[in-house]
């Protein structure tokens, strides 16, 4: 009898989840397991998860749950107790071993701290398999192994483009999950483990009125349903025509295409929606702006194969390159967190992030380079503090760019600093977006 574990991690999906469809075939029966890190505080002294992205997963989680369920299965979620020494990955081998299973299928998310979960796992004796499956083009298709990748983007882009392989077709969900182990109980005691609260009527429903992606809503929760229903009416109403004259707005639900709170997740994924962009240009015809949301994806993509070349390095102080290692203004950091720089431009969106875990691009690019290049405060704080406030986080987008803007990772430029009134002057001219977050 082949009894395997299916540990979620960034991939909160059954559609176009080709590990779990593996897990699926190979099991006889099937353990599917999600565990909440510890609420640590990070190094610079806050908490790595706002109460924001805790709602949204907690709403994805609960929709995986549904998923699973009509499907005869269930969810087994597990919390690292407060002040625990233990970690996530513990507490994936201690479920592991309660219930006799010696084989892991999950994701494989190509970061220093969620690779070694995967080492801690096969060192426990446990048989892994794990695939990198969150890229819209299939590794093994690009046009050059990764160790070999361009290291600027337009030239990676432009040798893709060439190929002509464009993104890799999604797989179905499975049509059947294998029974849970014998003696499952989705309250039973894992071995230093707490069972985390579910209750629906815990989940704080109210949000911040201004948000562009308002999360407490129907329309904008976490999960699979929510994430197609979103993608199938901003196809219908064909808002990817005008999606590369708008990307740059401030303000918004409809100026972008927020997919990226579902995609960080893993309630969709990248391949699932170029194959529906594609039925759309079929239908209604391709222009510039619906070629760029495949470049934006793009942009995903190249920051998961620059970890597949480059990995802990992408995580040292100084990047890819020799500069000497950043020197931090905690006073000007602290300033910038809270939207106090008198910066108006950067104040506003400091105070739209916290108040709604949500930023525009244009804006993520503006606070880092004003972080970075004006108060003189070390990269990997911002970082950091995007890590913890995003609704959208994504570790590998979120590094690289962080990176990008610090002239620490690939940019030929040597990094970029945005002015920051020429920028409100350019995207917030008649301080509309500023008087809505100043409260002036």
């Amino acid at each position: 009898m082949n009894t395997a574990l299916y540990w979620f991690r960034s991939d909160l999906r059954l559609i176009d989840n080709p590990n779990f469809l593996s897990a699926c075939k190979a099991s006889d029966h099937l353990l599917p397991i999600y565990v909440h890190a510890p609420q640590e505080s990070l190094i610079w002294g806050f908490e790595r998860i706002s109460q924001h992205r805790q709602q949204f997963l907690r709403d994805a989680l609960n929709d995986l749950q549904q998923q699973l369920e009509r499907l005869g299965s269930d969810l087994l979620e597990l919390q690292v107790p407060q002040a625990s020494s233990s970690s996530a990955v513990d507490l994936v081998i201690n479920a592991a071993h309660h219930h006799g299973i010696k084989t892991i299928y999950c994701e494989v998310i190509e970061a220093p701290e969620e690779m070694q979960a995967i080492t801690a796992l096969r060192q426990a004796g446990l048989t892994v398999h794990a695939e990198l499956e969150s890229t819209m083009i299939a590794v093994n298709n690009l046009p050059f192994a990764p160790d070999a990748m361009p290291d600027q983007f337009t030239q990676f882009r432009n040798a893709i483009e060439k190929a002509k392989y464009l993104f890799a077709e999604p797989v179905l969900a499975p049509s059947h999950i294998p029974p849970l182990p014998e003696g499952f109980n989705r309250s039973g005691l894992i071995p230093g483990a707490q069972t985390p609260i579910r209750a629906e009527s815990l989940i704080q429903r109210t949000g911040h009125p201004h948000s562009s992606f308002p999360h407490y809503r129907e329309s904008c929760r976490g999960g699979t349903t929510a994430a197609i229903a979103h993608l199938r009416q901003y196809l219908e109403r064909a808002l990817p025509h005008s999606y590369k004259a708008t990307r740059n707005q401030l303000h918004g639900l409809d100026y972008s295409s927020k997919l990226s709170p579902w995609l960080a997740l893993g309630c969709i994924s990248a391949r699932s929606i170029m194959q529906a962009l594609k039925q759309f240009e079929s239908e209604q015809g391709a222009n510039e702006g619906s070629y760029w949301l495949w470049f934006e994806l793009l942009w995903r993509d190249y920051f998961r194969v620059l970890h597949l070349k480059y990995g802990n390095q992408l995580y040292c102080a100084s990047g890819l390159n020799q500069s000497e290692k950043p020197i931090h203004n905690a006073r000007g950091f602290e300033h910038w967190c809270s939207g106090t720089t008198g910066e108006s431009i950067v104040d506003a969106g400091m105070r739209e992030l916290k108040a709604t875990g949500y930023l525009s691009n244009r804006l993520r690019q503006v606070v880092a380079s004003y972080l970075i290049y004006d108060l003189h405060s070390d990269w990997r704080a911002g970082a950091a503090w995007f890590e913890s406030q995003l609704l959208d986080y994504d570790v590998y987008s979120n590094q690289g760019n962080w990176l990008y803007i610090a002239g620490r990772g690939t940019d030929p430029r040597g990094g970029r600093r945005f002015n920051p009134q020429k920028q409100a002057q350019d995207h917030d001219a008649n301080g509309s977006y500023r008087a809505l977050w100043l409260g002036d």
